[in-house]
């Protein structure tokens, strides 16, 4: 499976309309001239012609020297940051045990088939889009919202694919985004304090003291929700829903008569004609690029319980696989490197991220990159930066330049989210536009350097909520009581996150112009 406005924020915007059919024909922007060719761009020149072969690479072998002392368990021997205290341990271990007994989630030929994808990513020939929710709850799931997040997925990528000129990896935070860490231990409200809620999988978010004691059972409540949600992405992804032919029939319905809903439209039309053009050029219908997509699954790796118990050890490689998801990340606030969960993350095979703020220092990130990486293998690691745009312009050049110099291969991605977060009266919330001026210093920074922007990491859903300020959508601070409906942080809705994938195809083309993506050839 894997499951199968130009320039500076202040600036007068294009409409959608204008912004896209402009991109899509290369005029957009002047291009600067070619860049330099970098060194990941250099020492990827086989390995893509490799995957392009879909041949399988791994991402170091079961005897490799990094792998002595680790085991699925080795962790244990490590601080474990950001864990629950479970008031009953008998409970937690029939738990965990029942979970060591349930089927893997995911499967270690789909893991791989992720890092050969995330590869092209780090060589500019795909690009990264991941997006979901903050945090997965027990009480909003339904199938109805999988459709609307997956579709607006599925809109998002046909509008950076043909605007931007190169594939699209897709990539949930589904299945097991349930777990949070969070900044504090415990919550306090009107002078009672409470522990702090961290997630369905385990507490309630609930402030009463009965709802905030963790417990496990809903641990094995987490992986049946889990397992539900891969089912109905696996059959959206495989069954002829996700099919190009379709393209004009993913619209939301609240979208309908908004500028980004109507700029959709417009590129799925220009989609739907290409297509026709292809059928009668003799391309059947039913060919798999028409009728399929893939779709991967990821989330933090952060409840090492859990973690440990749905790694599996892969009868064809003989290398152990986190099956809980395909992609798994390492929060800022448990990346310590003598800490548990780098101990855990650096054996299994799974692609995996780090996430990186503003602290990160450069010889630092180089370490944690060899612990993660030793082998240097194209596609197994992202670097996942979260800074806010101010802070971006200013550190991440020195990261990206000490990285190079190191010849590392990472795949770097965009996090604007997490830098971005304040407060408006009793609620969180984020700004479009301070959204936007992240990825578009991430773009900036890369393109001055000559490097590759490797993809997007947003927190974002398909409901029509109200918890980000602005965009298109033109949110105001008194909208946020309207419908505020997550658990945790403020997400994107579908038409602000759809009006940011056409930012990034502008920017995807500009690119391509510049020489740094590639175009694939037949």
């Amino acid at each position: 499976m894997g499951l199968s406005q130009v320039g500076t924020v202040g600036l007068n915007r294009l409409s959608l309309r204008e912004q896209f059919c402009n991109t899509a024909s290369g005029h957009a922007c002047k291009s600067r001239p070619a860049r330099r060719v970098t060194l990941a761009s250099q020492r990827h020149g086989d390995y893509v012609n490799a995957v392009s072969a879909e041949a399988p690479v791994l991402p170091f072998t079961k005897d490799a020297e990094h792998l002595e002392k680790w085991s699925k368990s080795s962790w244990r021997k490590r601080k474990a940051h950001q864990q629950p205290e479970y008031p009953e341990q008998e409970r937690l271990v029939e738990a965990i045990a029942e979970i060591n007994r349930m089927p893997p989630l995911v499967f270690a030929g789909e893991c791989r088939t992720l890092q050969a994808r995330l590869a092209k990513c780090a060589a500019g020939e795909s690009f990264m889009l991941t997006g979901g929710d903050c945090a997965e709850s027990f009480s909003q799931f339904s199938a109805d919202r999988i459709r609307d997040a997956f579709r607006v997925m599925l809109q998002m990528s046909v509008v950076m694919m043909f605007g931007g000129g190169v594939p699209v990896v897709k990539v949930g935070r589904m299945a097991g985004q349930f777990a949070k860490p969070r900044s504090s231990d415990s919550e306090t409200i009107d002078g009672v304090s409470l522990p702090s809620y961290r997630g369905d999988i385990i507490n309630g978010p609930e402030f009463t003291e009965k709802a905030r004691v963790p417990d496990p059972t809903r641990l094995v409540k987490a992986y049946n929700q889990s397992a539900a949600t891969l089912n109905l992405l696996r059959g959206f992804s495989t069954g002829g829903y996700a099919g190009l032919a379709r393209v004009t029939q993913w619209n939301l319905d609240f979208m309908d008569n908004s500028d980004e809903g109507k700029a959709y439209l417009d590129v799925a039309q220009r989609v739907k004609e290409a297509i026709q053009f292809m059928n009668a050029s003799g391309l059947s219908a039913n060919h798999p690029i028409m009728t399929e997509t893939e779709f991967f699954v990821s989330h933090e790796c952060l409840l090492m319980d859990y973690e440990e118990a749905l790694t599996r050890q892969d009868s064809t490689t003989g290398l152990w696989y986190d099956c809980s998801g395909h992609f798994l990340w390492c929060g800022e606030r448990t990346r310590q490197l003598d800490a548990a969960h780098v101990e855990f993350m650096r054996g299994i095979g799974n692609p995996i991220g780090v996430k990186v703020s503003d602290k990160m220092d450069p010889n630092d990130l180089v370490t944690m990159i060899h612990s993660f990486n030793p082998e240097n293998t194209p596609g197994r690691l992202a670097v996942i930066v979260r800074m806010g745009q101010e802070k971006l312009r200013a550190k991440l050049p020195a990261l990206v330049q000490a990285v190079e110099r190191a010849g590392q291969t990472v795949t770097w991605i965009c996090d604007p989210m997490h830098g971005n977060t304040e407060s408006c009266g009793t609620y969180k919330t984020r700004r479009y536009e301070n959204i936007r001026a992240e990825v578009e210093a991430f773009f900036d920074v890369h393109e001055e350097l000559g490097t590759v922007p490797g993809g997007i990491h947003l927190e974002m859903t398909g409901d029509n909520v109200t918890e980000c300020i602005g965009g298109g959508a033109s949110i105001e601070e008194t909208d946020l009581s309207s419908r505020y409906h997550t658990h945790c942080d403020p997400r994107l809705n579908a038409e602000q996150a759809l009006e940011m994938s056409f930012y990034v195809a502008s920017r995807l083309r500009k690119l391509c112009s510049s020489g740094v993506c590639k175009v694939p050839q037949s």
